[in-house]
């Protein structure tokens, strides 16, 4: 009997579909239907042809078995009205749109002083690590795995050892446009989601990371060697403790100078030359004046041009906000230099005020509100360090409960153990 001469595998249709779906030139059909295969193809030979949402879609693998896998997905998620079409934007291209449109997920919205460090952290981070072809629906767990150890390893950063907060800082952008595009439909999954950051212990061999305030005699040597037209802003953030955003932010509104006892608000900061609200809901607060302070502010508002409510406090010779950034680099630092704290800067006053409250018994709780602090614990732990007699005295239990003389005669009872139930108690039976 004759065996039937060889016939090669039919190709696929090189017609394009009418609805504009794609045209399958060149595949090779599989045993399977709508799975094929591209010849020559090295990396993602086989290629899933099928419909949804009534369009003819395809979609490259690297085997039969994740195109089968992927054949039977899109098709159950047609029929449960699930489908939906994969993007073909890019990681990168999405980050550079998503950072200008983002307004946050939150009742506070979002800072435009975030937006700046986002855009910043994007660019050291993401922008550099992330290929321009990867599209944000290809994005995996493990890419984002791999972000974060490229951040950790000094080899990939030139040298340089980004800290725990560091990496964190790049990662937070990434992982809010993630769940940006989850949230929008763009992707099913947020592939950040249960992303573990890196926690690192450190030994530290000093105290130089250590929170420090000015002492008396170099707070008073400050005041002393100032120049007449800052001496009253510094005095009142060291009054305060003010951040220095906050306090050129002031305004004649913001002074509640005759009361019974004198406040002021704080409503607003101002960073990089932009007007913000505070940093939260704990930011907007009241904070007590002494009197003489009250004063000094009553005579310097009288000498402002500017009769309005919102005429600045602490103002430009031509009555414009301070610049925090050019006051740090023109006028502190060269006064801290001058009185021996090199290390010092506009924050110090802050710490320092927050010593100075402490040593004078405020409670964490009071201190906390004034700052503006989150919570309690947050600036316990920030300047426990400042409190008098960190460590608890010897209690002297019979003292303290006024029976240092009751029972002193009394007999000692003994009691007579088994040795082996005692042998048994220190075995752990």
């Amino acid at each position: 009997m004759q065996s039937a001469p060889y016939a090669p595998r039919k190709r696929a249709s090189t017609k394009q579909s009418p609805d504009g779906g794609w045209s399958t030139l060149s595949l090779v059909k599989t045993a399977t239907p709508g799975i094929f295969r591209k010849p020559g193809a090295k990396t993602r030979p086989y290629v899933v042809v099928y419909r949804a949402a009534g369009k003819q879609r395809k979609e490259s693998c690297r085997t039969m078995a994740e195109a089968r896998a992927i054949k039977a997905a899109r098709e159950t998620d047609d029929l449960r009205g699930e489908f939906q079409a994969r993007s073909k934007i890019t990681l990168r291209a999405y980050l550079a749109d998503w950072i200008e449109t983002y307004q946050g997920n939150g009742r506070h919205g979002f800072r435009e002083g975030t937006r700046v460090e986002y855009r910043r952290h994007l660019k050291s981070g993401a922008y550099a690590f992330f290929g321009e072809r990867l599209r944000l629906t290809d994005v995996t767990p493990l890419h984002l795995a791999d972000f974060v150890r490229w951040l950790a390893d000094p080899a990939q950063q030139n040298g340089r050892r980004y800290s725990d907060s560091s990496i964190a800082n790049r990662v937070s952008p990434v992982r809010a446009a993630l769940a940006t595009a989850k949230r929008d439909g763009l992707t099913r999954h947020n592939p950040a989601d249960g992303l573990a950051l890196p926690n690192r212990q450190r030994v530290e061999e000093d105290d130089d990371n250590t929170t420090k305030a000015l002492s008396r005699a170099q707070l008073r040597e400050l005041l002393e060697v100032a120049p007449d037209d800052y001496k009253l802003l510094i005095e009142t953030m060291a009054s305060t403790g003010l951040r220095i955003s906050e306090a050129i932010a002031l305004q004649r509104r913001d002074l509640q100078l005759d009361e019974l006892r004198p406040y002021l608000r704080v409503r607003r900061a101002i960073v990089r030359s932009r007007v913000e609200p505070p940093k939260s809901k704990h930011g907007r607060r009241k904070v007590p004046l002494s009197r003489p302070l009250a004063a000094k502010l009553t005579n310097h508002m009288d000498a402002v041009l500017d009769r309005t409510d919102t005429a600045w406090v602490f103002a430009s010779q031509i009555g414009t906000p301070l610049d925090a950034d050019n006051l740090r680099s023109r006028l502190i630092k060269p006064l801290m230099r001058q009185i021996g704290a090199p290390w010092a800067a506009w924050h110090t006053l802050r710490h320092t005020y927050a010593s100075l409250q402490l040593a004078r018994g405020a409670n964490i709780v009071q201190l906390s509100r004034a700052l503006g602090h989150h919570a309690a614990s947050f600036t316990l732990d920030t300047y426990i360090h400042l409190l008098e007699g960190e460590d608890a005295d010897a209690l002297d239990l019979m003292d303290e409960i006024g029976a240092s003389k009751v029972g002193s005669g009394a007999p000692i009872v003994r009691t007579r153990i088994n040795p082996q139930a005692a042998d048994q108690l220190l075995r752990g039976a």
